[in-house]
């Protein structure tokens, strides 16, 4: 299959292709079509509605970043709910913390899970394996408003972008029932979009704009994801008390010997501190 691509179209006149060596499953499921390539440079890879989820080769800077600033900041968190992530590589991260008693799970499509837990068990590998998680299987916007106040101190939006199934994600009504349930120390993460193309920057302003109103501290931070749009991705941060920056324990996060390819405590100050560019984004949001 020499001759066979993946190409994902990021502007009109720009685009992003992997050479493929197996179409290894293909699917329709009520959400989106599901896809799962391999490839020599990425190994495996997932993408959805055309669009690239995740790799073998650099998934692990995704799943560290999303996951352990927040675990950085307050150590102590016991109860955490992800959204959508439905490969199962950010429930594998954050399951790596022996102080972490609960893991909910929202992913729409029970579909990704069962594919990646066929064809990706490298992120898949503890969605069946932790009596801590639990799967739900239904829209997560719906799954916040039925849960109680202050029912966890943890939230990690890990969606897709601002259309199709993880719209709802990016809703202002959704980030208030987030507030809602988090508990008076609570943290939410969540997959902010990019600064670079004019479409992922307007999303990553909305999606700021709705946090800023909602939560006391509403910051962004960056890393850098190969398979990406331009390579320049973001997570949003907000929480009812922590700053960042201010409050991280790096020595207590540190003292948990916890092994990560991509994060660390040094680059957790660094990843704050954002490009003009980005800034001037994210003030005109």
């Amino acid at each position: 299959m020499t001759d066979c691509w993946f190409t994902e179209m990021h502007e009109h006149d720009a685009k992003f292709s992997i050479q493929v060596t197996e179409h290894l499953y293909s699917e329709k499921s009520p959400y989106q079509q599901i896809e799962v390539y391999d490839s020599k440079t990425f190994g495996r890879f997932l993408t959805l509605d055309g669009f690239m989820m995740l790799t073998e080769k650099d998934e692990f800077i995704y799943h560290d970043m999303i996951s352990h600033v927040a675990m950085a900041v307050n150590p102590d968190i016991k109860r955490i709910l992800i959204i959508g992530g439905g490969d199962g590589g950010t429930a594998r991260e954050v399951l790596r913390y022996d102080t972490v008693e609960k893991v909910d799970l929202v992913e729409i499509d029970e579909r990704v899970v069962r594919v990646c837990q066929k064809y990706l068990p490298q992120t898949a590998c503890k969605l069946d394996s932790d009596p801590r998680l639990r799967l739900y299987f239904e829209d997560g916007l719906h799954f916040v408003q039925e849960m109680p106040n202050q029912s966890y101190d943890l939230i990690l939006v890990d969606s897709t972008d601002p259309i199709g199934p993880g719209e709802g994600l990016f809703s202002y009504a959704f980030y208030q029932h987030c507030k809602r349930i988090l508990s008076e120390d609570g943290i939410l993460i969540n997959q902010h979009e990019s600064p670079y193309y004019p479409k992922d920057a307007y999303e990553m302003r909305r999606s700021h704009s709705k946090l800023k109103a909602t939560f006391p501290i509403a910051m962004v931070y960056q890393f850098h994801m190969p398979t990406y749009p331009s390579g320049h991705w973001l997570f949003g941060f907000a929480s009812k008390k922590y700053d960042p920056i201010k409050d991280l324990q790096a020595d207590r996060w540190n003292g948990l010997g916890l092994y990560t390819h991509y994060y660390n405590t040094d680059l957790h100050k660094g990843a704050f501190m954002l490009p003009t560019y980005v800034k001037e984004g994210l003030n005109n949001a």
